[in-house]
């Protein structure tokens, strides 16, 4: 009975299903059977023999990554630069929509959210680009003027004390009026009673903000904060990468910069995949965390 309704439902909405199509053959296709390669983390993997005929070594690669010497660097600059990035990254964009909900002026509103959405659309090659120009010790504007107010120029791109905040800074730069949008959309959805209620009562634009705009997009806040906190250990290769030299290494070496090394410089295609596995590892375990810790708290979670 119940599978002749649902075959039932199906033809009856059969566009929608047909319009969801692209979007479950492409997760079926670049997300889940490229994990079927996952396995090779437990192998020795030999490209003559392919996945099912290299031969089975367990854990091997997982315990040779957890000896090496670079684990617990690669371990404490991909955690610091996550939580620097969560600290920094995700409160920015919703204090940014909070003051561009409340701009009146549409002229000047459509100015800031330009000018706030464009540098999430510069590649990350030109912003690092951008970023060896500015911060240059001998030309760059930056240097030039805390030159001017009598200080010494900053080697920002290679003295491994300013790297995470570089990164950081700059990533939330160009991301957090993008990111923003998804907070605004939020905010849109406020009814417009509420705030002249509150407005009648005497409520500043405070309290307005505090009591009824953070209220409304508090599910949303949480569940952005949820998927953020899953990819704490995801820090991204490329900007890293372009950023990376041999002077600020110790800082800015982490653990997709180190899958890079291993896997497609040394070709120890086994060795990488196990580290990737683990990284995807602890970043799928924070987010059940971090899912289960708001269900309890705020009754809003992914499931």
């Amino acid at each position: 009975m119940k599978r002749e309704s649902r075959l039932k439902s199906i033809r009856k909405n059969w566009d929608l299903y047909l319009l969801i199509l692209p979007v479950i053959l492409y997760f079926l296709i670049f997300k889940y059977y490229p994990m079927y390669g996952a396995q090779i983390a437990f192998k020795n993997f030999l490209a003559v023999e392919g996945i099912t005929g290299s031969p089975w070594v367990g854990f091997e690669h997982f315990i040779r990554f957890f000896d090496s010497f670079y684990f617990w660097r690669l371990i404490r600059n991909t955690l610091l630069i996550g939580l620097y990035e969560l600290a920094l990254g995700f409160p920015i964009p919703i204090i940014l929509a909070l003051m561009i909900n409340e701009v009146k002026n549409k002229r000047f509103k459509q100015i800031v959210q330009t000018v706030t959405y464009a540098p999430h659309f510069l590649s990350t090659v030109v912003v690092v680009a951008l970023l060896f120009m500015l911060l240059s010790p001998v030309t760059g504007v930056v240097n030039n003027i805390i030159a001017a107010f009598g200080g010494e120029p900053i080697a920002f791109m290679t003295e491994p004390g300013w790297f995470k905040t570089t990164y950081v800074l700059s990533g939330v730069w160009q991301t957090m009026g993008w990111s923003s949008i998804i907070y605004l959309a939020a905010l849109a959805g406020i009814d417009p009673q509420l705030k002249e209620a509150a407005m009648i009562d005497g409520a500043s634009k405070m309290q307005q903000i505090w009591h009824i705009n953070l209220p409304a997009i508090k599910p949303t806040i949480i569940i952005m904060l949820i998927l953020q906190c899953g990819s704490i250990f995801g820090v991204g290769f490329e900007k890293i990468f372009l950023m990376q030299n041999n002077l600020n290494m110790a800082a800015s070496d982490v653990i997709a910069t180190h899958v890079y090394r291993a896997g497609i410089l040394g070709s120890q295609y086994s060795y990488s995949t196990a580290i990737g596995l683990f990284e995807s590892v602890i970043n799928f375990t924070i987010l059940i965390i971090v899912n289960y810790i708001a269900r309890k708290v705020n009754k809003v979670s992914l499931w």
